[in-house]
């Protein structure tokens, strides 16, 4: 079996189990397991692929097969130009998530106080401080599993920050000058039709946002009063149908220059706004 043979194989095989991008992640599976570049497979594309080496792809290939997610087979994913570990604790990093980061970044600067709340993998506070520096960080999530992770992240990719096991800002103390989240909010009712990758692999605590997807974006907005200072910032991630709703809490809750923006597919993503 040859290099290309079995990349070949490996593709349809996937496309025969219904995995969307199956024939990309037959070759992400290949660089990961036989540790080649797109050059060198194309150099080596007609020899024959070592036994153990062919029977570890297989392997992978058969758990992707299983919809587990390719990132949890690999254990990693990329995120605003960084590589985060990931495992089934966490929600895998998304490029959607990278515009609330690049919005973050527009109103951060050195000094600044930041508190990111549900953190999960810790992607968006380590990207904020590995590309401001100088902005002192804290960031909380419920799950001790993904603060773990998180830790691990932070450690790997070279940032200090504080980590806190906290139901949002049960256990958080002091002010700041930004807060940003990326909650749970897939309504209750709808996260049995999400594709298999995520309803049976990624943590429910970190999706499920109640009945109507709103119950985090309710309670962050209502208890941030005391941790966020006057003139400071508090931004989220959204559902692409929740711009006008979770605009309208913030308006509600005496936030001014409240904006939607949206992401590259022109679909609502992240909502800003200002404290009075």
């Amino acid at each position: 079996m040859t290099y290309r043979e079995a990349l070949e194989r490996a593709g349809a095989y996937l496309e025969e189990c219904r995995i969307a991008d199956a024939r990309t992640d037959a070759w992400y599976l290949m660089e990961y397991c036989c540790h080649m570049s797109r050059t060198q497979y194309l150099m080596k594309l007609r020899e024959p692929v070592p036994e153990e080496e062919y029977a570890r792809y297989q392997e992978l290939l058969q758990q992707r097969g299983t919809h587990v997610p390719l990132q949890h087979i690999t254990g990693e994913q990329e995120f605003m130009g960084l590589s985060f570990r990931v495992n089934d604790q966490v929600l895998i990093p998304r490029q959607d998530t990278e515009i609330l980061v690049e919005q973050a970044l527009q109103q951060a600067k050195a000094g600044m106080r930041v508190l990111d709340l549900c953190t999960g993998s810790g992607c968006i506070i380590i990207s904020l401080l590995k590309l401001c520096p100088g902005l002192l960080g804290t960031a909380s999530d419920i799950s001790p599993e993904a603060l773990q992770t998180a830790g691990e992240n932070a450690r790997r990719l070279g940032v200090e920050t504080v980590f806190i096991e906290s139901d949002l800002f049960e256990r958080i103390s002091g002010s700041f000058d930004l807060i940003v989240s990326n909650p749970p909010y897939i309504p209750t009712g709808v996260i049995d039709s999400l594709m298999a990758e995520v309803r049976l692999f990624e943590p429910r605590t970190a999706l499920d946002g109640r009945e109507d997807g709103l119950y985090f974006y309710r309670r962050i907005i209502a208890e941030s009063g005391p941790y966020l200072k006057t003139g400071g910032w508090l931004m989220f991630e959204i559902g692409s149908d929740q711009g006008e709703a979770v605009s309208g809490l913030m308006r509600r809750g005496a936030f001014r220059c409240v904006r939607v923006v949206r992401d590259l597919s022109g679909l609502d993503r992240v909502v800003i706004g200002c404290r009075c």
